[in-house]
């Protein structure tokens, strides 16, 4: 039904490929006043299963060191994943993607960020790089819907993201877009349109994620209120479906659902079991895992 990350990696690099989860030790502009000081209403901090070192060179041995065992091939995508990993000097960027990028084994490297985060001078070193070894960036869109962006707080206009868009590709820079489902006000046919909007854009990929709520967010007040509430799986599963329906064959479904820390998981339950949710998930959209 559609083209996962797996078939993709196998094709263009003849086996699986796994991402090593960095932190950069970054900060976002919703975070430290520059727009905000809440961040996203879900955010607890991007990036909960980044791994955490001295160095990047030492949180990459650790992430390798998880998943050893499970990658035949040996060959890795260094990914930043925790804040907005645009945000910083150049000087810095450089160092930093440089140090992910240098050992032979990993084969690319994977920047998520804020659409609002890309001056003229990220995206010439992005593309600097990206003539050496492949690069992705990953935007946070969510939604294209300007009330649900408001709710969470997203802190730019959809037209910034499309502009983004435009600038990546126009420098060569494969660009993934993420995608919350389930959004409290939202219906299926909205979250459908906000995929339908992203391929129009030219994204390369995509990422869904289910809402979930986390403690210590100001979601988790929202929820506990009683204000919304979370899909159901076999809904999740409906919302999906439609949403793929979107998606052509030649733009990558990186992620088909989203999870966060067990341990700091409020809603929905159904979630933290990733195995069967994956199992359910590919059952009713026929595709092979």
């Amino acid at each position: 039904m559609y083209t996962s990350f797996s078939d993709h990696c196998r094709e263009k690099y003849g086996c699986k490929v796994y991402k090593l989860s960095l932190n950069g030790g970054f900060s976002c502009p919703n975070r430290d006043g520059s727009l905000g000081t809440g961040g996203c209403i879900f955010c607890d901090g991007a990036g909960a299963f980044a791994a955490r070192g001295d160095s990047v060179t030492a949180q990459l041995e650790a992430a390798k060191a998880r998943v050893a065992a499970k990658n035949r091939c040996g060959k890795y995508i260094a990914y930043f994943q925790a804040f907005t990993n645009t945000y910083a000097p150049v000087a810095r960027l450089r160092q930093l993607y440089e140090a992910a990028m240098a050992p032979d084994e990993i084969v690319g490297l994977s920047i998520g960020t804020r659409p609002d985060c890309l001056g003229r001078d990220v995206v010439a070193l992005l593309a600097e790089l990206n003539a050496r070894k492949p690069i992705s960036v990953e935007l946070g869109l969510q939604t294209i819907h300007a009330e649900s962006a408001r709710y969470i707080r997203r802190g730019y206009e959809t037209a910034v993201y499309y502009d983004a868009v435009r600038r990546l590709k126009a420098a060569g820079i494969e660009v993934v877009t993420h995608i919350i489902l389930g959004l409290p006000g939202e219906t299926m046919e909205m979250a459908a349109q906000t995929t339908r909007a992203a391929v129009a854009a030219g994204t390369d990929g995509v990422k869904f994620h289910l809402l979930h709520v986390l403690r210590g967010t100001d979601l988790a007040a929202e929820y506990a209120a009683g204000k919304f509430r979370c899909l159901e799986l076999p809904e999740y599963a409906a919302w999906l479906k439609r949403c793929l329906e979107e998606v052509p064959k030649n733009v990558v479904v990186h992620r088909i659902t989203g999870d966060g820390a067990k341990k700091d998981l409020m809603a929905p339950l159904w979630s933290a079991d990733k195995k069967r949710v994956l199992n359910y998930l590919n059952r009713y959209l026929g595709q092979n895992p």
